[in-house]
C-alpha cells in the first residue's frame, strides 16, 4: 500500500471521530437544555405552591414535552442535512460520469491549493481517481464521507435521551428535599450541573473551560431567579 493510499484510507476514520465529537457536543447541549428548562419550570411552580402533585405534573410535562421537541427538531434538522448530502453525492457522481477529465483536473487543482506541487497533485489525483473517484472528490471538495452520513434517528434519540437525563436532575432536586429546602437545593444542584456541562462542552470544543462554565452558571441562575420570583409573585397574589 502506498503512502497516498494509506493517508486516504485514514480519512473516513478521521471524519467518524469528528462526527462522534459533534454528537457528544450535541448531547451535552441537550442535557444543558433539559437542566435549565425543567429547573426553571419547577422552581417557578415551587415559588407559587408547595404541592407535590403540582410540582410533579409540571416537571414531567416539561420533561416529556421538551424531550419530544428536542427529538423532533433534531430529526428534522439532520434529515435535511442528510438529504442535502445525498443530493451532493448524486451530483458529484453524475459529474464524474459525464465529465471525468474535467473532474480529474479539478481534483488535481484542489490538491495544488493544499500545497502540493503540480506534478505531485496530478499523480495523487490520478491514483485516488483510480482507487475511488467519488470518495476522493467528496472528501476533498465537500468534506463528505458517503459511508458515514448522519443518521436522523440516532440524532433524535440522542437528543431525547440527553434532554431527559438533564431534566431528571432538577425534577428530583425539587421533589426529594423537605419543602423549605426545595428551592435552595435545586438552585445548588442545577448550578453545579451547569458548571459541569460547561466544562465538558469546553473540553470537547477546545475552548476556555472557565468562561464556558461561568456563562452557563450565570445564565442558569438568572433563569431560575426570574421564574422563582414570578411564581412567588403569582402565588402571593392568589393568581394560582
Amino acid at each position: 500500500m502506498s503512502a497516498t493510499e494509506a493517508t486516504h484510507g485514514d480519512e473516513p476514520h478521521t471524519g467518524g471521530t469528528g462526527q462522534r465529537l459533534n454528537w457528544l457536543r450535541a448531547g451535552v447541549l441537550g442535557a444543558n437544555d433539559g437542566i435549565v428548562s425543567v429547573a426553571s419550570l419547577v422552581v417557578g411552580v415551587a415559588g407559587a405552591t408547595t404541592d407535590n402533585s403540582a410540582l410533579l405534573v409540571a416537571g414531567l410535562a416539561g420533561l416529556v414535552g421538551g424531550a419530544i421537541s428536542m427529538a423532533l427538531g433534531e430529526y428534522v434538522s439532520v434529515s435535511s442535512q442528510r438529504d442535502t448530502e445525498r443530493a451532493l453525492i448524486e451530483k458529484e457522481r453524475e459529474e464524474l460520469r459525464t465529465m471525468p477529465e474535467e473532474e480529474l483536473a479539478e481534483l488535481a487543482g484542489l490538491y495544488r491549493q493544499r500545497g502540493l506541487s503540480e506534478q505531485t497533485a496530478q499523480q495523487v489525483a490520478i491514483e485516488l481517481t483510480e482507487h475511488d473517484a467519488l470518495s476522493a472528490h467528496l472528501e476533498v471538495e465537500l468534506g463528505i464521507d458517503q459511508h458515514d452520513l448522519v443518521n436522523p434517528w440516532h440524532a433524535a434519540l440522542s437528543s431525547a435521551i440527553s434532554f431527559t437525563i438533564g431534566a431528571l436532575l432538577p425534577l428530583l432536586a425539587i421533589l426529594l428535599p423537605p419543602p423549605a429546602w426545595r428551592v435552595p437545593v435545586t438552585f445548588a444542584a442545577v448550578l453545579l450541573a451547569l458548571a459541569a456541562t460547561g466544562l465538558i462542552s469546553a473540553r470537547v470544543g477546545g475552548a476556555s473551560a472557565t468562561r464556558a462554565s461561568v456563562r452557563l452558571v450565570i445564565g442558569g441562575a438568572v433563569a431560575l431567579l426570574v421564574t422563582w420570583l414570578i411564581g412567588t409573585l403569582l402565588g402571593t397574589t392568589g393568581v394560582v
